[in-house]
């Protein structure tokens, strides 16, 4: 599926933080770590494969991507208690967060994935003008990492996940989506 804010497989990635990877009691981090997390949010991943599949056909986003920024914010819902995380103030299983936006559709529905990926593709458009000579997949990585920490973050490449939770979202976001693309999302 062509994705045109670039290709995932092309973007580097560290993966996880220690941090993140404590989640689930990993000894490891980086890349490794962050397809064990993933790896454990496949089956109920696997629930939404048609939606997410959809919803990036549709808007042209990857649907790896999708798949595992739902992992990432909601490990496939998993985290959430009822329909919200992040003590009460983001929704579903991409964590729209109430506070920037007004929330659509139910937390598992095709409509709150279609938001939350027209987020992803404002905050990379953001970073595109922000960083016009970046490549198109620095600009891409750049969008993820704004995804959760918001576009005024995003200072340099070098330091993409200085300002995101576990400093380390979108390297453990873009390693995750590379495995779930090998899981034919």
């Amino acid at each position: 599926m062509a994705c045109i804010y670039g290709n995932i497989s092309n973007i580097d990635t560290t993966g996880a933080s220690q941090a993140t990877a404590n989640q689930d009691r990993l000894n490891i981090k980086g890349v490794e770590a962050s397809k064990k997390l993933a790896e454990t949010d496949l089956a109920r991943m696997e629930n939404y494969k048609c939606m997410i599949i959809k919803v990036g056909r549709a808007k042209q986003m990857d649907p790896a991507v999708i798949a595992a920024i739902i992992s990432r914010e909601s490990r496939a819902g998993a985290a959430l208690q009822g329909e919200w995380g992040d003590h009460g103030n983001a929704f579903g299983l991409m964590q729209v967060d109430r506070r920037y936006h007004t929330p659509a559709g139910a937390w598992n529905s095709e409509q709150h994935i279609g938001q939350a990926t027209d987020i992803l593709i404002s905050f990379t458009n953001e970073i595109r003008a922000k960083f016009p000579t970046w490549s198109q997949e620095q600009c891409f990585k750049g969008g993820i990492s704004a995804y959760n920490a918001g576009v005024s973050t995003v200072s340099s490449y070098e330091n993409i996940d200085a300002k995101t939770t576990g400093e380390d979202y979108s390297n453990d976001v873009v390693a995750r989506a590379q495995w779930f693309r090998s899981k034919g999302y």
